[in-house]
């Protein structure tokens, strides 16, 4: 086994993933065993792309063995050899090594270039390959439906002990899965007492996979589908600097509805908390857990809070309260003060979109050729010599059009080709699907780069593009993957639940 080409993958695929976890999630903040176990689900989503070209390149080696030989295991790494003179290594040896030596001349000798199987150079053995992909396939199983859907429902508890937020947890999950085994449940029982039905333990647990495959197909083909027409046209919109600003003087109103809304809504929850601080005596059971969402609450917003409370003769009445109540209003605050921050940091964002634009546009009649800008640069010292401000107008005003139109044709007609080989994938023959074709072609002339690169450059557009929607879409408030550390941990949660479903497609 070759393992220099393994390692590296490894462990470039660990520093994209970390990457991506720092610009989304929050290492100080979250929890220890939410960043791990997130990262665990990504790092098995993203391994994907390097492992199985390492997989193909190796079964086309394994297939080239049994082909020519019988049994890719009676010869595991052959290479072509330069005949040997006999009678140079038959001098000082004894008879069995003389014959030993003897078969193996005799076979090197009717080895032709056409029929010798050449080592890949990322040669990865069977029994590793195997070993990891039990793994990963297992890993992402247990984390898909067990360990990430506790975690989820932990992590959004508004329960102040551990206990507590266990016990929420499992009852949340409990009936989430009392639906799924009802609904098994029933398909179960009218199987079994379908005539000629031989059920068993094997059958069941192939029921089990297929079902959570077939969950995980549907799942790929609506993710996947997204991408392969959005990322091209994204590209496209981009050369168009009108569009783009229509589109982000759209977005900038959007974001400011949801930004006033945000901050209404924990104005009023802030209000809500400070009464009931006011109201509740310091030896109530109830008084630390107040103290402790009182010390949450964004410092910014008190003093607004205060005001409004001048302004409102209400007053309430309560002594203290429950801490039952007092979960579910620290639940409320916790995703409140979170919509309120995330709100703001994407308000902030937007605008420096928003004054970038603007600053192209104003640029392009700019007759110094010198890029101009409205805001502080912000450049990296080790670019900061490349990004002048001329190179910086060739770029935005003349060349960038130009690249992202030529990248969104290539990859448009790369989305028509996966398209054209989903389509054509079980015609066996003859072979429609292109992708087939061109891996055949290579696999026939032992071009195992070849085959690497056309599987990488496959099933890395496939990931980018179910991986694309999974960063992009937004359910409700609920689920949104926001960059600059503002993906709360429910966010990370679910979004680990579904690359893994996607995981374990490919393993």
């Amino acid at each position: 086994m070759i393992i220099g080409p393994f390692v590296l993958e490894i462990i470039l695929t660990f520093l994209v993933v970390a990457y991506l976890l720092q610009k989304y999630g929050n290492c100080r903040k979250h929890h220890i065993l939410v960043t791990a176990n997130v990262f665990i689900a990504w790092y098995f989503a993203f391994i994907i792309i390097c492992i199985l070209p390492l997989d193909v390149s190796s079964t086309a080696y394994r297939q080239c063995l049994r082909d020519n030989f019988g049994s890719p295991t009676s010869f595991p790494l052959v290479s072509p050899v330069t005949p040997i003179n006999s009678s140079e290594v038959s001098n000082g040896t004894s008879p069995d090594q003389n014959k030993s030596t003897q078969n193996s001349v005799e076979f090197q000798a009717i080895l032709t270039p056409e029929s010798t199987c050449l080592i890949p150079w990322s040669y990865v053995s069977d029994e590793v390959l195997q070993s990891l992909w039990r793994v990963v396939y297992w890993t992402a199983q247990t984390l898909t439906w067990i360990v990430l859907p506790m975690m989820q429902s932990y992590s959004t508890a508004g329960d102040f002990t551990i206990s507590g937020k266990l016990k929420t947890a499992l009852v949340e999950n409990a009936i989430y899965y009392g639906s799924y085994l009802l609904i098994f449940g029933t398909l179960l029982i009218y199987v079994v007492l379908q005539p000629n039905s031989n059920l068993d333990g094997s059958h069941l647990k192939v029921i089990c996979i297929t079902a959570s495959n077939t969950w995980g197909l549907f799942l790929l083909v609506l993710l996947e589908g997204y991408g392969l027409v959005e990322i091209p046209r994204r590209l496209w919109n981009t050369t168009k600097r009108g569009y783009m600003l229509n589109f982000l003087y759209f977005k900038a109103s959007k974001v400011s509805a949801e930004r006033c809304e945000a901050e209404e809504r924990i104005d009023d929850l802030m209000e809500e908390i400070t009464h009931i601080s006011n109201t509740t005596p310091a030896n109530h059971p109830t008084r630390p857990y107040i103290d402790l969402i009182l010390e949450k609450l964004p410092d910014e917003r008190k003093s607004v809070t205060q005001l409004r409370r001048s302004r409102d003769d209400a007053h309430f009445t309560i002594d203290g309260i429950s801490v039952k109540g007092l979960a579910k209003l620290h639940k409320q605050i916790i995703r409140a003060i979170h919509m309120y921050r995330r709100t703001q940091c994407q308000w902030n964002m937007l605008l420096e979109q928003v004054f970038h634009w603007e600053d192209i546009v104003a640029n392009e009649s700019n007759r110094e050729k010198m890029f101009k800008t409205s805001l502080k640069p912000t450049r990296i010292p080790l670019f900061k010599s490349l990004r002048t401000p001329k190179i910086e107008w060739y770029w935005y005003c003349m060349l960038r059009n130009w690249v992202y139109r030529t990248l969104c044709v290539v990859l448009s007609v790369f989305s028509a080709i996966v398209v054209w080989s989903e389509l054509t994938f079980f015609t066996q023959k003859p072979t429609l699907s292109l992708f087939a074709l061109f891996i055949s072609s290579a696999r026939e002339n032992y071009n195992y780069i070849a085959i690497e690169v056309i599987s990488t450059a496959t099933i890395a557009y496939l990931c980018v593009c179910a991986y694309y929607t999974v960063f992009r879409i937004r359910i409700l408030n609920y689920y949104y993957l926001a960059p600059h550390h503002q993906t709360n941990e429910y966010s990370l949660i679910f979004c680990g639940m579904l690359l893994c479903r996607l995981t374990h497609l490919f393993a």
